[in-house]
């Protein structure tokens, strides 16, 4: 089983903040692979489905972002879930927008979701961190809680709509290829230019 958790503040006025794009992911997937809806439990919303066969909880905390490990522990702890069997997806300043990256472990960063869930579970879960871009420091916290702009939605778009196709190698534990794969929907290969055919040069007589 995998608990995948999107982090983001709850509410109508947070929905399209970058701070959320952890629920943004989230909904992609339920609506991809056809999750059951949504129900209130755990101090959030969860859901449950499959991807590539394999059962998956798919968990919105709904405590805000800084109180997200209350969420996520209880429902890893009601599942008996190890944390690397929980894949926490969230904003990342530090990465160019339209960026992922994904790594079991490691520090917070001064994320404050991530900080509440490594006092909860430990910090060996696995981070689907979502680059968002970096304003500079003097102007992070309006940054993450401002919407989306129009033309940000050029690459987000795509990117949460590759997750979604692709989810089921984080079902697999597969991170490697779940990234390969993203990167391949958002960049696909060129094709090559088919070769010239060879002529074969004929002797031309005279008339």
């Amino acid at each position: 089983m995998l608990l995948l958790v999107g982090l983001g503040n709850p509410g109508s006025e947070h929905k399209r903040q970058r701070h959320n794009v952890g629920f943004m992911a989230i909904d992609a997937i339920a609506d991809r692979h056809n999750f059951q809806p949504f129900k209130k439990r755990f101090h959030g919303e969860i859901a449950e489905g499959v991807l590539d066969g394999i059962k998956t909880l798919l968990l919105k905390p709904l405590t805000y972002m800084n109180l997200s490990g209350k969420s996520v522990g209880e429902a890893a702890h009601f599942y008996k879930l190890p944390p690397a069997q929980v894949v926490v997806m969230h904003d990342e300043l530090d990465l160019a927008a339209g960026k992922i990256r994904i790594k079991t472990g490691g520090g917070n960063a001064g994320h404050n979701g991530l900080r509440s869930i490594d006092a909860a579970i430990g910090p060996n879960y696995r981070r689907l961190r979502i680059g968002i871009g970096h304003p500079g420091k003097d102007h992070v916290l309006g940054y993450v809680l401002q919407n989306f702009h129009t033309d940000e939605h050029v690459w987000l778009d795509p990117l949460l709509e590759a997750m979604a196709a692709e989810a089921g190698y984080l079902a697999k534990n597969d991170d490697t290829g779940f990234m390969t794969k993203v990167a391949l929907r958002l960049q696909p290969p060129k094709e090559k230019a088919p070769k010239p055919e060879k002529t074969n040069k004929t002797d031309v007589k005279d008339a």
